[in-house]
């Protein structure tokens, strides 16, 4: 399904970024961790009902002998309501959140690794999320995505939440 809307999770832009990796001749796979996230907005955390972004996605790419982590996961107006710098990818180096933004405010923490996959393992995601998450809550996602095709969040104009 084409996205309308143009916007996707991490999860969603992990797995583009790999494919355009791969497109372009890179050996390339998505990886998954668990983060907290310290500097979330108050509607993203009711949303949710945590401050844990389970299975958090990133794309590793094969270069120079190694894989090297690349985090795709916010813009760099979000970055900026965040206080954050926005990631930077050289190729020879991880490129992960921060652990503070530049405000020295604690901003994600990585709780658990999952470990990198060829594809996206969904019923693993949906396992994971429902563990911490709840049933019911991560049914009423499928639906809402199955009936509008996004989430109508606007992110830019919600209540940023820090420590």
């Amino acid at each position: 399904m084409r996205s309308k809307s143009k916007r996707g999770y991490c999860v969603c832009k992990a797995s583009l970024l790999c494919t355009l990796g791969r497109c372009l001749g890179i050996p390339s796979r998505i990886g998954f961790a668990t983060v907290r996230n310290h500097l979330a907005t108050r509607e993203l955390l009711a949303f949710l009902g945590s401050d844990l972004f389970v299975f958090h996605g990133y794309t590793e790419f094969f270069l120079n002998g190694k894989w090297v982590k690349a985090t795709p996961a916010f813009n760099k107006e979000l970055c900026h309501r965040h206080h954050v710098a926005p990631l930077e990818f050289n190729g020879h180096e991880d490129s992960v959140f921060q652990a503070y933004n530049m405000e020295d405010q604690r901003f994600m923490e990585y709780v658990e690794e999952h470990g990198v996959y060829a594809d996206i393992p969904l019923s693993t995601i949906l396992t994971a999320w429902e563990a911490t998450y709840g049933r019911e809550r991560v049914q009423g996602w499928i639906h809402l995505f199955e009936t509008q095709g996004h989430f109508k969040r606007k992110f830019e104009t919600e209540t940023v939440v820090t420590p």
